[in-house]
């Protein structure tokens, strides 16, 4: 991974064999980000993506394996606890095979190259769990508003 900081943007670049979420950890550790909005495309070999069955209350996922693009992926960086924590979904491609697959990303390895934007938002939002539907919610300093 090597990416610049343009003020408050992080444009990174993902290199073969890069995973996508523990490159984002790391840069969140490195730069201190807290919160952030994620945008990116590229190209991925291995990919697991889920889906959340909200009266099950789980998840269940599904590993994909070959010649990938990234049509989408966009997400966010909030923390939980102390550490960073990422919600991000995926669409990958291929159109020759005629295949598109969609869901919340666990695991995307780069297989040629990952053009990721990262827009550092000033401030700080956490994560609960919220029982009633099973997920980890924003969590607001000022539960008020």
């Amino acid at each position: 991974m090597e990416y610049r900081k343009f003020e408050n943007t992080f444009v990174i670049r993902l290199d073969p064999g890069d995973e996508i979420l523990t490159s984002l950890i790391s840069l969140c550790e490195t730069e201190r980000i807290m919160l952030a909005s994620v945008s990116g495309l590229g190209a991925v070999n291995v990919v697991q993506l889920g889906v959340f069955d909200t009266e099950k209350k789980q998840y269940y996922s599904r590993e994909y394996k070959g010649l990938y693009e990234i049509a989408s992926l966009t997400g966010t960086i909030t923390v939980k606890g102390e550490n960073p924590y990422l919600h991000l979904h995926m669409v990958i491609g291929n159109p020759h095979t005629n295949e598109c697959f969609g869901g919340h990303l666990g695991r995307a390895v780069i297989s040629a190259t990952g053009e990721l934007v990262v827009t550092a938002i000033p401030g700080k939002v956490g994560r609960r769990e919220d029982e009633t539907v099973g997920l980890n919610l924003f969590q607001f300093e000022d539960e008020t508003h």
